[in-house]
């Protein structure tokens, strides 16, 4: 709470368009699949793989950024922040991607060392056995503190599902451009076996004041 900022003028300033931004970086794969929820110890060694082998081949900052933009593409739902800062979109930090992750980590850190280096097996399990998806949103708005007590749902066959927690939003940043003046991020953790990982979802997001956003995001093309 920041009672001291005037907490109920401030929210009814934060009209505007709301964008919600599940940041990840996740490596390239095919673009039909669903939310792994189950992986074998196969294919977690060949999600390791697919985000080591872009990594090791990038040579240049140049590089390691354009893998890092295009990994980002793959768990992305909804409009391109690249293109629309404050669009309505979602990347979701599934299992895969954090494997795909320490991947990438495995690569940056063998050129480092100059030397093979790899995860110890207990971190890769610690993966497989998550029970939850964990979600970062970003949310734009008027004022810098207009995402606190933000909400979040995923709405599937009309019943809303709700995250198992979800942390405190970050203090608001400046914007550049046009838009909304803020953006602000906070973190949703939903249980794997809360949600169909194959249906089709409606993300809804509410901001303390009452405003609602929402956006379609397929999770049969999200691996």
């Amino acid at each position: 709470m920041r009672a001291n900022h005037g907490s109920a003028g401030r929210h009814r300033r934060s009209h505007g368009v709301i964008g919600v931004v599940v940041g990840a970086m996740v490596a390239v794969g095919s673009p039909a699949w669903a939310i792994d929820v189950k992986l074998s110890p196969e294919e977690a060694k060949k999600a390791l793989e697919a985000g080591r082998a872009p990594m090791e081949k990038a040579n240049s900052p140049e590089d390691v950024k354009k893998v890092l933009q295009q990994a980002s593409l793959v768990t992305r739902v909804g409009a391109d922040p690249e293109k629309d800062q404050c669009g309505a979109s979602a990347i979701l930090r599934t299992k895969r991607y954090r494997l795909e992750a320490f991947g990438r980590q495995e690569a940056a850190e063998s050129k480092k060392q100059k030397k093979d280096v790899r995860m110890p097996e207990e971190f890769i399990q610690k993966v497989v056995d998550m029970p939850n998806m964990e979600v970062e949103v970003q949310l734009c708005g008027d004022d810098e503190y207009f995402a606190e007590k933000a909400d979040i749902v995923f709405q599937q066959k009309g019943k809303n599902i709700r995250p198992v927690d979800i942390s405190p939003a970050d203090r608001g940043r400046k914007n550049e451009g046009a838009g909304p003046a803020y953006r602000s991020r906070f973190t949703a953790r939903f249980g794997y076996e809360s949600f169909d990982p194959n249906a089709k979802t409606t993300v809804i997001v509410t901001l303390q004041d009452g405003q609602t956003m929402q956006f379609d995001a397929d999770f049969s093309k999200v691996k």
